[in-house]
Formats: structure tokens, C-alpha cells, sequence
């Protein structure tokens, strides 16, 4: 690049534009605010699991309506008609109407690193039961539902297992599982329900998760932030 930049001769004020037209157009993509648990009605662009992200304005009739899971603020919305302006924490409405409530949620930590995924595959693999009491398995995550939402690449099968007591397993063959806006497995959907307190490993391919399910965990359709795992490393 340098030995280019010789040749050519560019002049410096054009080479400084370059540099901060070349920074604005590398600016990180926000990262989403709340997903879409519901819509009714035609609000413009808008679908069932979306995910939604600051700044996005959403416009619904009289009679439209939609409900916001907020990932790390936990706030649950249910707006009816009116301009919806997602912010970081809760949608402004105006000429419409809302419901807020602030359910219990992970604050945003259900997002799979590949640094999670090396560190839960060790633990779930390393670790036995009878060794539990001295070297307790740490979660990287805690659900306040009990019947998980997951978001996934659909190939292949989802194993959720669980690793602080031996017996429990799920087995779902994704090809024939329920899959939401092609991403989403909502185990409520399926009838299973996880145990409170449990610490459990989802694992797809060589993409695994562990996680615990609170003891005070909800059953059934809970927000989805309080019960979403991101099972991608991408």
C-alpha cells in the first residue's frame, strides 16, 4: 500500500479525505436492541423474530400491533398503533399506546463467542458428575425460562444434556423441528421443559453452550430475553 501511494503522487488532502470516507464505511453494525415476539396486522418490514435495533422506526395502523423483548434493559412491550422508535433500552411511541413490564433476562449475555464455545466444550467434557461438589461447572449464561428459545444454523441435530446430574436429555433432529424465521427453536413449542436450577449443555455440530436454568425460572411462554440462546459463533 505504501510503495502505491509513492508512485502515484496523491496528495495528502485527498489521501485524508479517502482515510475518513474509508472510516465512516467501516463503522460496526449496531448491535440489536429487542427481538419480535409478536406482530398483528402490517407494520412495514417487520416479521416474527426480528431482531430490531436503536434508531429503527416502526410504523403500525390504528389497529396493528406489536410485542418487543428489550435484550438487555428485560423490558417487555406490547404497543398498539402510533410511530415506534426502538431505543437502547425501550421504544418511544408516539400516537400509540403501550404496555411496559421488566421481566427477569440475562441482560444480553446469550450470545455464543467461539471463546464460550472452546471453554464450554472443556468443561462439559472434562467434567463428570461425581467430580460436581469439587470442581462445580460454571454456565455461561442463566435463563429465566424454562422451556429455551434458541437460535441456531438448522443442520443436523441439537443435543441439550444435562451436566450437573446425570439423565436428562433432549434430542431434536433440526430438519424436523419446528424452525422459526429459519433460525429460531422455541422448546415451548415443543412441550419441554427444563428443571429449575439445572445446569444444561446445548451443543450443535461443534457449537456447544453451558447454561443454568434459574431456580425461580417460569414455565411456559415467558419473554423471550429471558429465555433466548445464541447457539452461532457467526
Amino acid at each position: 500500500m505504501t510503495f502505491a501511494i509513492a508512485q502515484l503522487k496523491i496528495p495528502a488532502a485527498i489521501l485524508f479525505a479517502a482515510a475518513s470516507v474509508s472510516t465512516v464505511f467501516a463503522a460496526p453494525t449496531q448491535s440489536p436492541a429487542a427481538i419480535v415476539e409478536d406482530v398483528e396486522g402490517k407494520a412495514a418490514g417487520i416479521q416474527l423474530m426480528d431482531y430490531v435495533t436503536p434508531g429503527q422506526i416502526i410504523a403500525l395502523g390504528p389497529k396493528d400491533s406489536i410485542v418487543l423483548s428489550y435484550l438487555t434493559s428485560c423490558k417487555h412491550e406490547t404497543i398498539v398503533g402510533g410511530t415506534v422508535t426502538i431505543g437502547t433500552d425501550h421504544s418511544d411511541v408516539s400516537g400509540g399506546t403501550v404496555q411496559r413490564t421488566t421481566s427477569q433476562c440475562g441482560g444480553g449475555a446469550m450470545a455464543l463467542t467461539t471463546q464460550l464455545a472452546d471453554k464450554s466444550a472443556a468443561m462439559a467434557f472434562r467434567q463428570v458428575p461425581e467430580d460436581a461438589a469439587k470442581k462445580p461447572i460454571q454456565p455461561q449464561l442463566t435463563l429465566y425460562g424454562r422451556s429455551p428459545v434458541i437460535e441456531l444454523k438448522p443442520i443436523g441435530a441439537l443435543v441439550i444434556e444435562r451436566v450437573d446430574v446425570p439423565g436428562e436429555r433432549h434430542d431434536f433432529v433440526l430438519a424436523d423441528a419446528h424452525i422459526m424465521h429459519g433460525k429460531f427453536l422455541d422448546l415451548a413449542a415443543s412441550g419441554v421443559t427444563l428443571t429449575q436450577g439445572g445446569i444444561y449443555r446445548a451443543r450443535v455440530g461443534t457449537e456447544q453452550i453451558v447454561f443454568k436454568v434459574d431456580k425461580q425460572a417460569e414455565t411456559g411462554w415467558t419473554p423471550i430475553a429471558g429465555r433466548l440462546i445464541r447457539l452461532q459463533t457467526n
